[in-house]
């Protein structure tokens, strides 16, 4: 029989180190199951970027102020160069594909949603939406693409200096080659109607540039300008017997409804040359112009360098496409009364007949 002062002593004793046990074989079972995952304390994280970051899905939110051939031609050719660079859509890239349907304040909404989905990237297609994804957040790298003069629409500072969360790449386009092709088809033309949104700095500044070159040429420009795409027709009509052709250049809310130009170029027999070639797949004439779906591909080249953390927009220049071709519509010559000439079909980079 054990005496009363053994008890007392020991008990307590052996009850503490079954107590220490039990506790250490606790903590040994947590730790066992934390997650595999889990980085070691004080390790830096992966870089932004594709295989990088395995298992990242970007978002990507992308709004074009409204849809035509030439912005639509722009977001294929982002959305494919970047599955070519391992970002493909619905696996490891998420794109929110939105369009304003030329209305800006759709472009602000749309834009803050962007904003609270907390989105990796924008990607602005035209002038208005590239402005209101700007207003909404100074955050999240915006590109924008289809922007003739990023700088008079203040997104950026400088080409050469962003300077912000915004840059990308501008469709300015050859305004004065593309007059002269109008002298080309019909060399005593003198006056050039010209329809434009009122509300568009693009607009704006291809208008001005139309002048100048008009004037070096011996050309004057008779305006029409608008505020919805429902004025084109009537806008149209109303140069009918003051002009010898009709400049369309890269207006966002007249090419998309370059139909109704069209329509009266045809029964009037007067030619339509226009600032992008989508255009004239539509049947407008000709363009001396850039790729829209090339300019997209560009566009992607500088997101997947943000995107893997390689570059900032502050310090990315804007950047043009360097090629221009020769597009020709056969069929819209002949439907407007034109003769195209053999040297103009001899260099054109592409013959439109069917």
């Amino acid at each position: 029989m054990l005496s009363k002062n053994f008890l007392t002593k020991t008990v307590p004793a052996a009850f503490f180190a079954l107590s220490l046990l039990l506790v250490t074989a606790c903590g040994q079972q947590s730790a066992n199951t934390q997650p595999q995952s889990a980085a070691p304390q004080g390790e830096a994280s992966a870089p932004a970027g594709g295989e990088d970051q395995a298992g990242k899905t970007y978002k990507i939110g992308v709004v074009q102020i409204v849809e035509h051939p030439a912005l639509d031609a722009a977001r294929e050719g982002f959305i494919a160069q970047m599955a070519k660079n391992g970002f493909e859509k619905d696996k490891n890239v998420v794109y929110d594909l939105q369009s304003a349907q030329g209305e800006m304040s759709n472009a602000l909404s749309i834009a803050q949603k962007f904003q609270g989905d907390g989105d990796d990237l924008i990607l602005a297609i035209a002038t208005p939406t590239a402005q209101a994804a700007l207003q909404t957040t100074k955050e999240i790298p915006i590109l924008f693409t289809a922007v003739t003069d990023p700088v008079a629409a203040n997104l950026v500072a400088s080409m050469e200096k962003p300077g912000g969360n915004v840059t990308g790449t501008t469709d300015m386009n050859p305004v004065e080659e593309q007059l002269k092709l109008i002298q080309e088809l019909k060399s005593d033309a003198k006056s050039v109607g010209v329809i434009y949104n009122s509300g568009e700095v693009n607009s704006k500044v291809q208008v001005d540039m139309a002048k100048e070159a008009a004037g070096k040429l011996g050309m004057t420009i008779q305006e029409a300008a608008i505020t919805s795409a429902t004025e084109v027709k009537q806008a149209a009509e109303s140069m009918v017997g003051k002009v010898d052709a009709f400049y369309v250049p890269t207006d966002n809310m007249v090419v998309s409804a370059i139909s109704a130009v069209l329509t009266v170029a045809e029964a009037q027999k007067i030619p339509v040359i226009a600032g992008e070639e989508n255009s004239v797949k539509s049947g407008a004439i000709a363009t001396y112009g850039i790729d829209y779906g090339k300019l997209g591909e560009q566009t992607a080249d500088m997101a997947l360098k943000i995107l893997k953390g390689e570059a900032k927009p502050a310090d990315m220049p804007v950047e043009k496409q360097a090629e221009m071709k020769l597009v020709v519509n056969k069929l819209a010559a002949e439907k407007m009364g034109v003769t195209l000439p053999q040297a103009m079909l001899d260099r054109a980079a592409e013959v439109i007949d069917k």
